[in-house]
């Protein structure tokens, strides 16, 4: 498969924060494209036609908040959405593509609209639960074994992540509030650019001389009417 690389990122990844690292975000900041637009969204596509079971997911009970995430990235994208066209019926993205819009699969026409993976989150007892997920581009993750589990389950194990940081992490899902929304990034180091990665990673002890930096820019914000929580993930490869 041809790499899908852009030429940088637009954070410097060495300025470190303390975990969780999160900063609040400018709303009309929320959804990017970059360089890389045209083919992720092909990718994207590719995915969602050929391993959709592999990459979007739903449970019951998820279709408010997915029918209002929809209706949410369609009022961002005609007032933020620089090359977006936006109709009643379909979206023309910046790539000149345009999409259906189809709301008996929300989820499926998010994932051909933006770069972002959008993954939902409703509290559910104690915790916030993945609810539904469009997620092309997992970074050493399976969605199929995340679906429908608690937020402190969602995470790759790390070292730092303990149970102090997943109290912290929970408390901000229960606090960020509509149109006041955050973000953070990581950074990564893989042998493959391939955005595809579900593979639980093994991190050699050299890892940083690995040829690819990967970095995620995830953000978390509230729908206004079902209280969900949307965590967007754009991710970068980057040739080192």
């Amino acid at each position: 498969m041809t790499e899908i690389l852009q030429q940088r990122l637009p954070y410097d990844v060495e300025a470190k924060r303390p975990l969780p690292g999160i900063a609040p975000l400018d709303m009309a900041e929320w959804l990017l494209v970059d360089e890389a637009f045209s083919a992720q969204m092909a990718e994207r596509a590719r995915l969602l036609s050929e391993r959709r079971d592999d990459v979007l997911a739903v449970t019951d009970g998820a279709a408010p908040a997915m029918a209002e995430l929809l209706q949410y990235v369609l009022d961002w994208l005609a007032e933020n959405g620089a090359g977006y066209v936006i109709s009643a019926k379909e979206v023309r993205r910046p790539d000149g593509v345009s999409v259906a819009i189809d709301r008996d699969d929300p989820m499926g026409t998010l994932g051909h609209l933006v770069q972002e993976d959008l993954c939902l989150l409703e509290r559910r007892g104690a915790e916030h639960v993945l609810t539904a997920a469009v997620l092309c581009f997992p970074a050493s993750w399976r969605l199929a074994e995340k679906i429908g589990r608690p937020l402190t389950a969602i995470h790759v194990p790390v070292p730092s992540y303990d149970d102090g940081i997943a109290r912290r992490v929970q408390r901000l899902f229960d606090g960020v509030q509509p149109g006041r929304p955050l973000w953070r990034f990581n950074a990564l180091y893989y042998a493959e650019a391939t955005l595809h990665q579900p593979r639980q990673r093994v991190q050699p002890e050299e890892a940083m001389k690995l040829p690819f930096l990967r970095s995620e820019r995830q953000c978390v914000l509230r729908m206004p009417e079902t209280r969900a929580c949307v965590f967007s993930i754009h991710s970068y490869v980057i040739a080192r």
